[in-house]
């Protein structure tokens, strides 16, 4: 009999280490989602700028997110990559000066010294171009916002400046932002 009874209690005890095995994934996962989202930051488009114009863009290097609000105050949020470093990091005002569907790319002057391997310009459409699918250039000479054939580096620090969105997203960005629209990298 006694024989028994602690067999009933190690199988128990067996099924709950086994519960408590298989809930640890989504124990994990869910530590991962809390913390993401406490580490993201929705900005008030007002305390950046004194109107809407033709819309503003506000992305934050930090949060590492993009929010558009159109004309008529509509606003979307997109994940995006960020620069490397802090060196190459813009911060400040700036506007969309023009949209381009399919860009080709060249690395800027600094690109070339740091990696003379690379290809001097990569046509637009081909999968190896850095700017994916549409490309919104800024008045800073060389930054822009910008697709990406390569998902993994969304959420990431994994730029050479620019502000890196899924094509998906930076498809739907381009059709919503008119040339003019104000620029704000925090």
């Amino acid at each position: 009999m006694t024989s028994l009874r602690n067999n009933k209690i190690n199988r128990r005890r067996l099924l709950g280490l086994a519960a408590v095995a298989l809930a640890a994934p989504s124990v994990v996962r869910a530590e991962v989602i809390r913390r993401n989202i406490s580490s993201f930051r929705v900005h008030e488009w007002q305390d950046h700028f004194d109107t809407l114009g033709k819309g503003i863009i506000i992305s934050d290097t930090e949060t590492r997110a993009l929010q558009h609000w159109t004309a008529d105050g509509s606003m979307r949020i997109y994940p995006t990559s960020v620069p490397l470093t802090d060196e190459l990091t813009k911060r400040g005002y700036t506007e969309v000066v023009e949209k381009r569907k399919n860009p080709s790319w060249a690395p800027t002057p600094s690109m070339r010294e740091r990696n003379p391997e690379w290809p001097a310009r990569v046509e637009g459409g081909d999968p190896a171009n850095p700017l994916g699918t549409r490309a919104l250039y800024l008045s800073w000479q060389y930054y822009r916002i910008h697709g990406t054939q390569d998902t993994r580096k969304i959420g990431r620090r994994s730029s050479n400046g620019c502000i890196g969105l899924f094509n998906e997203q930076v498809e739907e960005l381009y059709e919503r932002v008119p040339v003019g629209t104000q620029v704000k990298l925090i």
